[in-house]
């Protein structure tokens, strides 16, 4: 039913409704709040993954709050957000690419207990935030990015635990740096795809 809604062109009242808005507030403060606790765990557990994914988080927040601030303009507005926010997510990829080199050759070993207990507390709040915005992800080119934010948010939690559990049994930082180049790849294919829309939407828009 919803994808045939914003097939149909709808999506702008489905970005107009007060659900929506309170979805992208309720998941601005989550982003951020987790943006918080990461940055600071992180740099305790010396894991290049978790600091990607603190990154990650506030560059998520920023994005919700992008798209609360161009809700009730026009499509053309909309998709000029949206090719801004796949530019940004195709930043993080590289910053994060660029982490994990220098990880490589100077990092130390991360504390796999913390990286396994934040990425689970990170997880749920993606997904969390992943469920309350599944009906809109059909939507334009901005109603995807912030639904490919979440979904690559979950993905990336779960392989931080994951990387959590490599670095405990292998004694080496290769999960974490690993972990840190797959969120990297995830980043930089969910830019491309955001920023390929925004540009056909401003095309037609224009």
């Amino acid at each position: 039913m919803a994808k045939d809604c914003c097939e149909s062109g709808c999506s702008a009242n489905q970005l107009q409704t007060p659900r929506y808005r309170k979805i992208l507030w309720m998941a601005l403060c989550i982003n951020f709040a987790m943006f918080v606790i990461e940055v600071f765990t992180g740099l305790n557990a010396n894991s290049v993954s978790l600091m990607a994914d603190a990154i990650d988080f506030f560059g998520d927040a920023m994005n919700y709050g992008i798209s609360l601030a161009v809700l009730s303009m026009s499509v053309m507005w909309r998709a000029r957000a949206a090719l801004f926010k796949g530019l940004t997510m195709g930043a993080f990829g590289v910053f994060v690419l660029a982490s994990a080199i220098w990880s490589f050759q100077h990092g130390k070993l991360p504390e796999p207990y913390t990286m396994g207990a934040i990425g689970l507390l990170a997880l749920i709040a993606n997904v969390s935030v992943a469920v309350m915005l599944y009906a809109y992800r059909e939507g334009d080119a901005n109603m995807q990015s912030v639904w490919l934010c979440s979904r690559n948010d979950a993905i990336s939690n779960v392989a931080v635990m994951l990387a959590a559990i490599g670095v405990f049994g292998s004694g080496s930082a290769w999960p974490d740096l690993l972990v840190a180049v797959i969120m990297a790849g995830l980043g930089v294919s969910a830019a491309v795809r955001v920023i390929k829309q925004s540009l056909a939407e401003m095309r037609h828009g224009s």
